[in-house]
């Protein structure tokens, strides 16, 4: 499975160094909206491996990262088609609304 967890350290490399696009879940530990997200995520990974980088977030712990892609919910799913490049989904969502998102991107 292709998920990797990152903070303000780690993100900007890992946005700027991956290739291929990215899906980018910002979520924290004490949500539960978060924690019903997170075997989406895990499942869209496994599908998705070695086409989409997948990456976790947590709020608490990459500040910097959250206010500079202006993450004010959580969860927020952010897919990069490169550094630049963007969408974003915030809210609570379903594996096929994912799916939809990262097909775009490959």
């Amino acid at each position: 499975m292709a998920l990797f967890y990152t903070d303000d350290a780690g993100f900007e490399k890992a946005v700027e160094e991956y290739h291929k696009p990215k899906m980018v879940l910002f979520y924290a530990s004490w949500c539960p909206h978060c924690h019903r997200m997170m075997p989406l995520i895990e499942e869209a990974a496994k599908l998705y491996d070695g086409k989409v980088s997948v990456f976790a977030v947590d709020v608490d712990k990459a500040p910097k990262a959250s206010a500079k892609y202006a993450v004010r919910g959580i969860p927020t799913v952010l897919f990069f088609k490169n550094a630049k490049d963007y969408t974003s989904l915030a809210g609570e969502r379903s594996l096929p609304e994912l799916k939809n998102e990262l097909d775009r991107l490959i």
